[in-house]
C-alpha cells in the first residue's frame, strides 16, 4: 500500500493541531494534602477527579491533576511546588488543610509558606482558587468520614460542584 506525501503532510498537520488544541485547554492542578488526595475514598472519588468529570460533562477538555499528598504541610507543598505545577498550568486549586497545626508549625510560618506559594504562582501568571472553605463547610455539614477530618465521596462531590463556577 502506497501512502502519498500529501496524505502524510495532512496527517502531520492534523496531529500537530490536536497537540495545539490540547495544550491550549486549561490545565488545573489541585495542590494539597489528604483531602485533596482523596484519603479514605480513593483518588477517583476525590474532588479533583470529580471536578474533571463535571467539566468534561459540560464539554470542556480541561484536565485536573491531583497533587494531593497525605500528611503534607504548607512547607512540603512549597518545596514541591515546581514539580507539582508544570508549565502550562492555568489554575491551581489550593487546599492547605490542617496538618501544620497538627504538627506544631507556627501560624506565622504557615502564613509565610502560603504567601510564598501564592506569590510564586502569581509570578507565573497562574490563577489560584482557595478550597479550604469549601472543604470545611462540607465537613461541618456532616460530609465527613468517621475521623471527622476527611471528606466522604459526597463531600468531595460537593467541593467539586462548588469549584465548578471558578474554573474558566
Amino acid at each position: 500500500m502506497k501512502i502519498s506525501k500529501m496524505f502524510i503532510f495532512a496527517l502531520t498537520l492534523a496531529i500537530a493541531g490536536l497537540g495545539a488544541a490540547y495544550s491550549a485547554s486549561a490545565q488545573v492542578v489541585a495542590l494539597g494534602a489528604s483531602n485533596t488526595e482523596g484519603h479514605g475514598v480513593g483518588s477517583s472519588e476525590a474532588f479533583p477527579a470529580q471536578l474533571e468529570r463535571m467539566l468534561q460533562a459540560k464539554g470542556s477538555s480541561t484536565h485536573v491533576s491531583n497533587a494531593g499528598v497525605f500528611g503534607d504541610t504548607t512547607s512540603g507543598m512549597l518545596s514541591r511546588l515546581s514539580s507539582s505545577v508544570p508549565e502550562g498550568t492555568k489554575i491551581v486549586i489550593l487546599q492547605f488543610g490542617g496538618n501544620d497545626f497538627r504538627q506544631g508549625i507556627s501560624p506565622a510560618a504557615r502564613q509565610a509558606n502560603i504567601a510564598s506559594i501564592q506569590q510564586q504562582l502569581r509570578a507565573r501568571g497562574i490563577k489560584t482558587i482557595q478550597a479550604d472553605g469549601f472543604v470545611k463547610a462540607a465537613l461541618q455539614s456532616g460530609l465527613a468520614q468517621s475521623d471527622h477530618i476527611h471528606l466522604t465521596a459526597a463531600g468531595h462531590q460537593r467541593v467539586a460542584s462548588q469549584l465548578m463556577g471558578s474554573i474558566r
